[in-house]
């Protein structure tokens, strides 16, 4: 997970302009910290509204998981709706459900207004291996369908499944044609592009020491100072010491992903016949998809020790043939990992740490439509209309237990009771 790590899709990355490094002072309306989507996206929605706009990247554009990730837009959220009506209530369930339908419809409206050339495909398929989960999938359906008006999905039984998707591993499926995959790095090129072009001021290659919170707000970096009205940190798994009370409420996972050698049109067609998106319903799940030059894309190993596994990719692909035996000739061309933040809850976390300072964070995954709103979202309360960033005000957020030194051995103890869920179901 260096900045020397290739992956496909820095690999099949559109050429993209290269940013400075901040060498001076600079005054600024808004000071965005992370060049990841919802970074990007802020800093597109603020300048667009007339904002003098400052975005810093410790990296480079798209370098953390908005560059790495699955590559699925999906509506809804990692902890469910279920989890949402009982915590807030079917009100407000209601409203952040319309907001995460409204994030896809977001994405797609960007790709076009900005021409972003990142592949977009619409559908995804979410698939049960056991029976247990297909009615889990009949559920979700229903409660979609009727509590919160979604008129998207079909459940597809084994053999309408069959002839969709090429693997024996699955006893239904749940279509949603309202979402969709991409290659994630080219749209964070094209987001980072579209904000470049109304004027937004961005700088790579610099890490932010630390914010002072005084009003107006200095953020510090190792060549220059920004002072600012207003800034917003989009940092996640990699907010490190910058925030020790927001990090505390995050858990980095490292996840890993495999593509493998050109598989040629037609192959790739047979294993996934309607170019769609596919994860399973397990709880450290498995997720893939075609390539627009028609490779598979597997992912979904995790490791909570932020460790890289030795043999990720040897083991990635053991996962791959489970679901596609047909691939054991197959070479593995690309491997990569990468960090996302969860939180305890799997709800995002979105607030304040002052009136001034916001921030965005604890995605758990199921973030590249979610990141795009958030920045919008956040560009709207800054602009005095807090209404809908307000209402992620309600889901209370905790600490991950055992402090500094206990909290990742305490969460591997508790994802092995997932694991096992999964394996006996």
């Amino acid at each position: 997970m260096s900045s020397q790590q290739q992956t496909y899709y820095s690999a099949s990355a559109n050429s993209a302009r290269r940013f400075p490094t901040l060498q001076t002072d600079l005054e600024a309306d808004v000071c965005v910290v992370g060049g990841g989507i919802a970074g990007c996206s802020a800093a597109l929605h603020l300048a667009q509204r007339g904002y003098r706009v400052v975005l810093l990247e410790a990296q480079c554009i798209g370098w953390g998981a908005s560059g790495r990730n699955g590559g699925q837009v999906i509506a809804g959220y990692a902890c469910g709706q279920q989890f949402l009506i009982d915590h807030v209530g079917m009100e407000l369930a209601k409203r952040m459900w319309d907001v995460s339908v409204e994030a896809v419809a977001l994405l797609s409206h960007l790709v076009q207004q900005h021409a972003i050339d990142c592949d977009l495909q619409w559908g995804r398929l979410q698939v049960a291996i056991q029976p247990r989960q297909r009615e889990e999938l009949l559920a979700e359906q229903e409660q979609l369908e009727r509590g919160f008006e979604y008129r998207e999905l079909q459940l597809l039984e084994r053999k309408e499944l069959r002839d969709r998707l090429a693997s024996e591993r699955y006893v239904a499926g749940l279509l949603d044609r309202g979402s969709a995959h991409l290659h994630p790095l080219n749209y964070t090129l094209g987001l980072a592009a579209a904000a470049a072009s109304a004027g937004v001021a961005i700088y790579e290659n610099c890490a932010v020491a630390r914010v002072d919170r005084d009003a107006p707000a200095t953020v510090h970096t190792a060549h220059g100072r920004i002072k600012a009205r207003f800034v917003i940190l989009c940092c996640n798994a990699y907010m490190n010491g910058l925030q020790p009370a927001l990090r505390a409420r995050i858990m980095p996972v490292a996840t890993y992903m495999i593509a493998t050698a050109a598989l040629g049109a037609s192959r790739s067609q047979e294993l996934i016949r309607d170019n769609v998106a596919v994860s399973d319903t397990n709880f450290i799940l498995d997720y893939f998809r075609r390539s627009a030059d028609h490779r598979l894309l597997f992912g979904g190993r995790v490791s909570y020790s932020g460790i890289s596994a030795v043999d990720s990719c040897k083991a990635t692909r053991r996962h791959m043939l489970k679901v596609f035996p047909q691939l054991h000739d197959v070479a593995i061309e690309y491997a990569w990992g990468g960090l996302i933040d969860i939180t305890m809850n799997r709800a995002p976390d979105f607030g304040r740490l002052a009136p001034h300072i916001y921030y965005l964070q604890g995605f758990s995954g199921h973030g590249l439509a979610l990141t795009t709103i958030a920045g919008k979202l956040v560009a709207e309360t800054i602009s005095g209309h807090a209404q809908r960033f307000d209402v992620f005000s309600h889901l209370q957020h905790r600490n991950f237990p055992g402090g500094r030194l206990l909290r990742t051995p305490t969460l591997v103890l508790a994802m092995l009771w997932y694991r096992l869920r999964d394996l006996l179901g």
